[in-house]
């Protein structure tokens, strides 16, 4: 165990434990540890408490609601090409949408606020 300034960062979050896995044959290879370094950003974004109506509304201004990079390519009425969606290559995608999810319920929960702007 860990000690920060303000909590206690447990090792087990940041290092999987070794599992053994079955390969070809009766051969068993241990897994290598998997390290996290970003888990401690998504804990602090999931845990972000939205107590208040401006910090709701810049949330949902700032994160968009559909990803702005999918786009098909076409020439001529024919698509020549796919742009995935970059926003699926960010590691904090989820904990965001969550975060964006969360501020809108907050406006409308707790402001009675209409979203529709903001999708």
């Amino acid at each position: 165990m860990l000690k920060t300034i303000n909590q206690r960062i447990f090792l087990p979050a940041f290092v999987s434990p070794l599992e053994e896995k079955n390969q070809k044959g009766s051969k068993k290879q241990f897994a290598r540890p998997k390290l996290d370094l970003l888990q401690p950003l998504r804990q602090w974004v999931d845990k972000i408490d939205i107590q208040n109506r401006k910090l709701a509304k810049l949330i949902a201004k700032l994160i968009p609601a559909q990803c702005p990079f999918e786009r098909d390519i076409m020439l001529f009425g024919r698509k020549i090409g796919h742009i995935p969606p970059m926003c699926k290559l960010n590691p904090l995608y989820n904990e965001l949408v969550y975060l964006r999810f969360r501020a809108l319920c907050y406006l409308v929960d707790q402001c009675g606020e209409d979203i529709q702007s903001y999708c």
